[in-house]
């Protein structure tokens, strides 16, 4: 019984591991149309951005260029630093040629992808006692991390656009783990949404949603 149960958790395993290579290797690098940019921060080294998430940053910055986006936001909070993962992104940005009439706004309060979202949500929908609409955004992030990212902006309600930080998909052993990884995490992410609305878990379901 064991057994079959761990086969039966495998398979699964690895069709979320398809899904994330799919999403991982057809994200493009562009915009069709202007957009509001979600940058989604990562541990940082030293209190500087690491490698992964200087790409996200040079994404941003190349659709900012391109006119693709007038409203970036930077998103995380502080990972064990002296300053959080948006604010130094900010002050890398700030070392660049930065184009002209760009929004740029810091969401400092999260922990994870979750809260990333729900708090950018929450920023983007501020406009005095009404809430507004949520624009149409674009989740720039690494490629391994971008299917987790686009199922849980799609269940916080956004319209999303998964822009990939790098140029192409690179398969090497650091990343084939980084992807592994992020394949368990869609997996129980989607299965515990799916266990919640089953049996009716409201806090599970409000976390969520």
């Amino acid at each position: 019984m064991v057994a079959a149960v761990m086969l039966s958790l495998g398979l699964v395993w690895v069709g979320y591991l398809v899904h994330v290579w799919r999403v991982a290797s057809r994200s493009p690098v562009a915009l069709g149309r202007p957009m509001t940019v979600l940058v989604f921060g990562r541990r940082l080294v030293r209190d500087e951005p690491e490698k992964d998430y200087q790409q996200r940053l040079l994404r941003a910055l190349a659709l900012m260029r391109a006119r693709e986006t007038e409203h970036v936001l930077l998103l995380g909070g502080r990972s064990g630093g002296a300053v959080s993962e948006a604010a130094a992104g900010r002050d890398w940005l700030a070392q660049h040629e930065l184009p002209p009439g760009v929004v740029m706004q810091l969401e400092q309060a999260s922990v994870d992808s979750l809260e990333n979202l729900r708090h950018a949500r929450s920023l983007l929908q501020e406009d005095g006692p009404i809430m507004r609409a949520l624009p149409p955004v674009a989740l720039v992030t690494s490629r391994y991390h971008l299917a987790r990212c686009q199922l849980l902006a799609r269940r916080l309600g956004f319209d999303s656009v998964p822009v990939a930080a790098e140029p192409s998909l690179v398969l090497n052993r650091r990343y084939v783990i980084r992807m592994l990884a992020e394949s368990g995490y869609l997996m129980w992410i989607d299965i515990g949404m799916r266990w919640a609305k089953l049996i009716g878990h409201r806090r599970i379901a409000a976390r969520l949603s």
